[in-house]
């Protein structure tokens, strides 16, 4: 997990379901498809879900990790490791 894994979390729990693309513009992000490829990670990790074409939620664990009641070297490692 990353700050900005954190602060991506962080944004959803604010504002609700997102999309990557909108991730993208709220931390103005050059990188192409940054967003995409984190929450791909920490949908691996239950983080979020994917809930439709290209929108996701925070999970009950994504809910616990912000809340400092998940440790994230509990959850599986999202790049097969």
């Amino acid at each position: 997990m990353t700050q900005a894994d954190e602060a991506i979390l962080e944004t959803m729990r604010d504002e609700g379901n997102m999309t990557p693309q909108a991730l993208d513009d709220t931390f103005d992000v050059t990188v192409a498809n940054y967003a995409r490829d984190r929450l791909s990670m920490m949908t691996t990790a239950g983080l979020v879900e994917k809930i439709g074409r290209g929108l996701y939620r925070l999970t009950d664990e994504g809910e616990a990790f912000l809340d400092e009641e998940l440790d994230a070297s509990t959850l599986p490692d999202p790049t097969g490791d």
